[in-house]
């Protein structure tokens, strides 16, 4: 006997987790169906256990330099296993947590992997058995994989993609980064804090290239202080593994010249590919473009009864997103009327050292956009707070629509930013103006009075 819901959610990642508890609450009978582990790749292999190791070395980081704060540290040492087994714990203290909240909320998880068969109903394998299952409305959050090179398989020894480089079977000595987004930039600054020789190569004229070209070329000269080697303009056009030697890289420059570099190891960090594979899309004729599902402002597809959110309907692909465009789609569906998702209100956070964090338009895109701009930057170097902590670089800076006064965007680099964003977020969730921020007082000392500076900066 097939066993019957009204919503039915494939994937328990940021997105198909709270649009599980959204439905829930909402009155709903729900199943949600996982193959791995509640939380998705996010709580697993992704957002959560990134960050922990990147405390580790940050600590270790800050170990190194204790004797600028009056501190001594004899025999600093790192012992990189415990440092994954830490990050292990954490990821499944949160996978656990995320079981709970299904039981609190009434919610079914359905264990194994699910598969469209179309009239609202899905078949679940786990092991030998298949279960039938039926729903009016189902919702696809079946998130995204590390995308591959080609020619380049990764093989979890020598060349990694991010879950092979978060349980590392060895650390590296001469590391290659593939990649200057924000996973191949925390990567880069957590084996290079702990001692590696790290070489990013981005075929792109710049890192970090969705962000502010302002904060790129911080973040790219900070790298280069720390000892890093930066190769933009450049192609990694195959990859050789060779015994005893580590990996011959082949990269191409910005004329097309071929030169080999040999590495320990390699990260692959080049995107990722939407799981949308071999559950049945295809043959109920959902519309996909390029690997991503087209759904409209609620999340509905062009079928009707089935959903789609979060990494699977397209950038950006981060898990706060999912996370919104759940709750809109659950609520759609119990017959309320959401807001729409507006993307450009979407904060973007980058865990390197130094951090970086920023919503909203970059100067160079608003001026593209046809906006009359302008702009305010305040450093941290006079910023008592940085200075206590030892940590004084970096800056924030603000874009404005010189007419109106609204808020196009923010861009913050250095210390603690990836917290400091949430404030810009929500003056641009309240379409405040320069105006409606310049009596806001700010607490003093703290690193957001550099926030305050770079509002007054635009028009002071």
């Amino acid at each position: 006997m097939t066993e019957t819901y009204d919503l039915l959610v494939i994937g328990s990642g940021p997105g198909g987790y709270v649009a599980a508890i959204r439905a829930a609450q909402l009155g709903m009978r729900v199943g949600m169906v996982e193959r791995a582990r509640p939380g998705g790749i996010c709580l697993n292999w992704g957002c959560i256990p990134t960050k922990a190791l990147l405390r580790s070395s940050e600590i270790y980081h800050l170990g190194k330099a204790a004797e600028s704060y009056g501190i001594t540290v004899e025999a600093l040492r790192f012992d990189l296993p415990a440092m994954v087994e830490r990050s292990r714990r954490v990821a499944q203290q949160l996978s656990a947590g995320v079981r709970s909240l299904m039981r609190k909320n009434r919610v079914t998880v359905i264990e194994g992997t699910a598969k469209l068969l179309g009239s609202g109903r899905i078949s679940v394998v786990k092991g030998d058995v298949t279960t039938e299952f039926a729903a009016k409305d189902i919702i696809l959050a079946t998130g995204a994989r590390a995308r591959e090179l080609p020619f380049a398989p990764s093989d979890g020894q020598r060349i990694w993609t991010y879950p092979h480089a978060l349980m590392p079977p060895e650390m590296p000595t001469d590391l290659l980064v593939i990649g200057s987004g924000a996973i191949g930039c925390e990567f880069a600054s957590f084996f290079a804090d702990l001692g590696a020789r790290v070489t990013i190569v981005e075929m792109l004229d710049r890192i970090l290239p969705a962000e502010d070209e302002e904060v790129s070329s911080f973040v790219a000269a900070e790298f280069v202080r720390q000892g890093m080697t930066i190769l933009t303009g450049h192609r990694t056009t195959a990859l050789d593994v060779e015994p005893g030697r580590g990996v011959i890289a082949t990269l191409s420059d910005p004329d097309g010249a071929l030169e080999p570099r040999t590495f320990s190891h390699v990260i692959v960090a080049v995107g990722i590919v939407p799981n949308t594979g071999n559950i049945g899309l295809e043959a109920l004729g959902v519309a996909m473009e390029r690997g991503h599902v087209i759904v409209d402002d609620h999340g509905r597809t062009n079928i009707e009864g089935i959903w789609a959110i979060g990494d699977i309907v397209g950038p950006p692909w981060l898990a706060h997103k999912a996370s919104h465009e759940g709750v809109i789609a659950a609520e759609a569906i119990a017959g309320l009327n959401p807001h729409a998702l507006d993307r450009a209100r979407i904060p973007g956070c980058t865990y390197s050292r130094p951090q970086v964090a920023s919503v909203g338009l970059s100067e160079a895109k608003a001026r593209e956009l046809g906006f009359r701009v302008r702009t305010g930057k305040a450093p941290l170097t006079s910023n008592g707070r940085a200075i206590t902590l030892g940590d004084p670089d970096g800056f924030a800076k603000t874009v404005w629509d010189e007419e109106s006064g609204e808020l196009l965007g923010a861009h913050l680099v250095g210390p603690e930013v990836t917290e400091l964003i949430q404030g810009f977020v929500i003056a641009r969730q309240a379409a405040a103006t320069a105006a409606d921020l310049f009596d806001a007082p700010f607490p003093y000392p703290t690193l957001s009075g550099t926030m305050r500076e770079a509002i007054l900066a635009a028009y002071l």
